[in-house]
This record gives structure tokens, C-alpha cells and sequence, in this order.
């Protein structure tokens, strides 16, 4: 499985999904239609798949221009209000590309209808990927604009958490420096913390993205994915891991981010 990142917009992430075996490839959220097959006419692989992870314009505002660009492909959604759907999907969905197995996971809060999608190689020893739009981004979460703390709480600690620690995390927006900021505001002693914001600094000097990271990673420093720890439920003044999610969403809502 080759995974390749296709920057678009300002800060979104475009990925596109490659089996080496077959040269059959899906992309994810692709809103710059045009970067998308101009990618897969260089790599010389076949598009057959759309996974698109929540309705916003700007993730799935090019599936229409992509579906008459590149007629015949899949387009995969959980939502009726994603362009172009010819598939949708639920909650353990698979489907495949080429080799690869695709699982669609329901993580509905940052809108109803969001799908993360886990993609494996079955026989494989490489480490599987998931997609993870606004649900989860690396050392954050997404707004939770159609949806409520209980529901983040299960698509980051029950659904997302409980895959393997060493399965890449792929996001939809270059966050990680901002989302640092704060989970070092909640969590000042967390060493985690504090390597992984001078690690994303570097790489945002030089160009680079600071994607993946690991569900492993993401349990180390991300709030969102900490809130059973007592030290998260401290800040945030809760004992309870659903009522400590709710209280540092809205913080974050309204954090000014320190321009250290």
C-alpha cells in the first residue's frame, strides 16, 4: 500500500490510495479534481474509488467535476449530501481496491454522516492506514458541529482508539502545530507534548507535512484521546472522560493560540 499526499486548498490533505499489486488506487476527499488525475496519469495507476469522509465543500466539493473527468468511478460517502454518491455507507461497510481492504468506520459529531475509512493489506506485515477527515486530526478533533461530546468520545476512545497502535493516522487539514498549542496548554508538564510541537515546527520550517502520526502517537499527546487521563480531567475541572471531552472542545472553540 503506497499512500500519497496531495496538498490542496490552503491546509487540506488529498490522499491518494495506491495497491502496488494491482496499480488500483482510491483518493480521499478530492476536492482539487484536476491535481488528483493529473497525479494518477503520472503514476500510471488506475482511479476506480472515491472515499469521501463528510459532506463540507472542502472535502467533497470536487467529486462531481472528478466523476466527469474520470467517468465509471466508485463514490463512497455516509452522507446524502456528498456530490456524485454511488455508494453509501455505514458503520463496517467494506469494500475493496485492488488487494486492499477498506473498512468504513461511523464516527458522526463533526457532521452526522462522517466516515473514517481503515485500510488494510490483508498478508501483509505493513502497517494499516485510516483516513480520518474532521474527526480526528493529529493532536485534535474536529468541531463538533452536528453532533455532541458522547459521540466524539466514542468515535476517538472506542472506535478509532481501538485500532492497532501502529496504524498511520492520515487527517484531512495541516493542524498540528495550533492543536500542539493547546494540548500543551492542557497537559504544560506532558513531554510528549512539547517533542512532538518541536518536531512539527521543524517540519513546518522546511515544508513538510506532519502527516501521519499513529493512533500510539495520537494517545500520548492528543487531549481529545487523553480524556480519561486525571490530568486532562483536571484542567478541564471534570471527573467524568464525556463531560471532560465536552469542557475542552468548547476551550478550544475559543483558544487564542499563543505565536511562540
Amino acid at each position: 500500500m503506497k499512500v500519497e499526499l496531495l496538498p490542496a486548498l490552503t491546509d487540506n490533505y488529498m490522499y491518494l490510495i495506491i495497491d502496488d499489486e494491482t496499480k488500483e488506487a482510491a483518493i480521499v476527499d478530492p476536492v482539487q479534481p484536476q491535481k488528483v488525475v493529473e497525479t494518477v496519469k503520472k503514476r500510471g495507476v488506475k482511479l476506480t474509488t472515491v472515499l469521501t469522509t463528510h459532506h463540507h465543500w472542502d472535502h467533497a466539493g470536487g467529486n462531481e467535476k472528478l466523476v466527469k473527468l474520470e467517468p465509471g468511478l466508485k463514490v463512497c460517502g455516509g452522507d446524502d449530501r456528498i456530490g456524485a454518491l454511488t455508494h453509501k455507507v455505514t458503520h463496517l461497510s467494506t469494500l475493496q481496491v485492488g488487494s486492499l481492504s477498506v473498512k468504513c468506520l461511523s464516527t458522526p459529531c463533526h457532521t452526522s454522516g462522517h466516515i473514517c475509512y481503515f485500510v488494510t493489506k490483508p498478508g501483509s506485515s505493513e502497517p494499516p492506514a485510516v483516513f480520518t477527515g474532521d474527526t480526528l486530526f493529529v493532536a485534535g478533533c474536529g468541531k463538533f458541529y452536528e453532533g455532541t461530546a458522547d459521540e466524539m468520545y466514542r468515535a476517538l476512545i472506542e472506535i478509532l482508539g481501538r485500532l492497532p497502535p501502529d496504524t498511520r493516522v492520515y487527517c484531512g487539514h495541516e493542524y498540528t502545530i495550533n492543536n500542539l498549542k493547546f494540548a500543551r496548554h492542557v497537559e504544560p508538564s506532558n513531554a510528549a507534548v512539547q517533542e512532538k510541537l518541536a518536531w512539527a515546527k521543524e517540519k513546518y520550517s522546511i515544508g513538510e507535512p506532519t502527516v501521519p502520526s499513529t493512533i500510539a502517537e495520537e494517545l500520548t499527546y492528543n487531549p481529545f484521546m487523553r480524556v480519561r487521563e486525571k490530568t486532562v480531567q483536571q484542567h478541564a475541572g471534570e471527573t467524568d472522560p464525556v463531560t471532560t471531552m465536552r469542557a475542552i472542545r468548547k476551550e478550544k472553540d475559543h483558544f487564542k493560540v499563543p505565536r511562540d
